[in-house]
């Protein structure tokens, strides 16, 4: 059950205006694409100050295309942190029979895109050292970068200080009001799954139905937010070599998958591309179950072609680090964790992603304002959570364990890898889909 604390928190948080007053949004033709509406909502800076200084947010709707069977709003979010909510709502990313019966809206959280971007100094970020720092000096070094990238970019956006996640859900939810709708119904991917939480913790009664894809546990604390995905990592690419050996179209079939990665990280290094850059191209293939492409990748190392989210490295700084307590004590603790890291992942050297989210946090002291804990969702209806069963993104560890918090959720289980399962058969789809329909009673299902 919640503290006191966090409802007399959640309480003083919910001051806004009355339902009835809620501002309207004035909707227009989406410039690059007019069949869907885009409009902007207002909301406030700081929702501890709500007759304070107001930031506007910008909103996509894509109406139902069977209006007379229209059930209501479903509002989605791409994760990230970085993705657009207002460009995913208008991309047909769900079924057509999910579209059918939403309207799908989407909002860009605050820091993202149309709703005041933070963008970090592109030089400042480029200086950074080794973010796997050898000693107590390159941990000084690495500490100090970022806290001068932190301060810089603070100093360019007056949003830097209230962009997350738990504060993204009371924008969520002002833009229920501004729909004028009594529930909403809610899909979210990767980091898109922890706005989907903290909505449903706050505003549980107002929640119709949730699909979570590709579960972010916000419980985790530096240690298992780090070491879990390690060894989801080498867990799935274990599952390459097994496929690897098993199918001939693998460019690696019939040697030694392992030696051959190994000699792939050496060649990388002769040839100036890097090792460590090869382990980032390799973690995304391995993400994305690119076996294929992975093991085209080992066998004929070339130059690399990574892509993120269009602010994902700056908000890295004012979300990932105020959502979770990614806080190193010293140097000393931080080789205590790379030691645990190396040791779960000794082929991929670890985890790309929770490696570089954790140490972009060295240096950090103050509390994170949204903090890490478990979820508490009585008040809203069974989750339904997709998951693959090597996820090395949000691992199918972290699913479990949400499930274990929130009560009656249930699990899908795409038995492969991937991150984002909604789409990786007919089997996850079709759940997926039941649930937000409401036409069939949610249940564990290993698809």
């Amino acid at each position: 059950m919640r503290t006191l604390l966090v409802t007399a928190l959640t309480a003083s948080l919910l001051v806004v205006a009355p339902e009835a007053h809620a501002a309207t949004i004035a909707w227009q033709p989406c410039p690059d694409q007019p069949a869907a509406e885009c409009g902007t909502v207002a909301v406030p800076l700081d929702w501890a100050d709500p007759r304070g200084p107001a930031v506007d947010l910008a909103v996509s709707r894509v109406r139902a295309t069977d209006p007379s069977r229209r059930i209501g709003v479903l509002f989605v979010d791409a994760g990230g942190p970085g993705g657009s909510g207002a460009e995913f709502a208008r991309a047909p990313y769900l079924s057509e029979r999910v579209r059918a019966r939403f309207d799908v809206v989407g909002f860009d959280q605050l820091g993202t895109n149309a709703s005041s971007a933070i963008r970090c100094s592109s030089e400042l970020m480029a200086r950074q050292p080794d973010d796997d720092p050898a000693d107590e000096a390159a941990f000084a070094a690495l500490a100090e970068h970022n806290r001068a990238v932190r301060d810089d970019c603070r100093a360019r956006h007056p949003v830097f200080d209230h962009v997350d996640t738990a504060r993204s859900a009371r924008d969520l939810d002002a833009v229920r009001r501004a729909l004028g709708e009594r529930r909403i119904s809610f899909y979210g991917i990767s980091y898109g799954t922890l706005l989907g939480q903290q909505y449903a913790e706050l505003f549980g009664a107002r929640v119709r139905s949730m699909v979570l894809d590709g579960v972010i546990d916000h419980s985790v604390d530096l240690r298992r937010f780090v070491v879990d995905r390690a060894r989801a990592v080498e867990e799935a690419f274990g599952v390459f070599v097994t496929w690897c050996a098993e199918n001939t179209t693998c460019a690696l079939h019939g040697q030694d998958v392992h030696a051959a990665w190994e000699q792939a990280l050496d060649r990388a290094d002769a040839i100036g591309l890097g090792r460590r850059e090869l382990i980032a191209w390799a973690y995304y293939e391995i993400r994305d179950g690119a076996w294929e492409s992975l093991a085209s990748l080992i066998a004929d190392v070339g130059g690399a072609r990574l892509a993120f989210e269009p602010n994902y490295d700056s908000l890295r700084y004012a979300v990932v680090c105020q959502d979770f307590a990614l806080r190193f004590a010293d140097f000393g603790e931080y080789r205590a964790l790379r030691r645990a890291e190396l040791r779960a992942a000794p082929t991929t050297r670890g985890t790309l992603l929770g490696h570089q989210e954790a140490t972009t946090c060295l240096g950090f002291t103050d509390r994170p304002s949204n903090p890490p804990h478990r979820l508490d969702v009585d008040d809203a209806p069974p989750l339904l959570l997709l998951t693959s069963r090597y996820d090395v993104a949000t691992p199918y560890a972290w699913a479990r364990n949400v499930q274990r918090q929130a009560r009656g959720a249930h699990v899908v289980t795409f038995d492969g890898p991937g991150h984002g399962v909604y789409h990786a058969n007919d089997c996850t789809r079709t759940a997926a889909d039941h649930h937000l329909l409401g036409t069939a009673t949610a249940r564990d299902v290993t698809c």
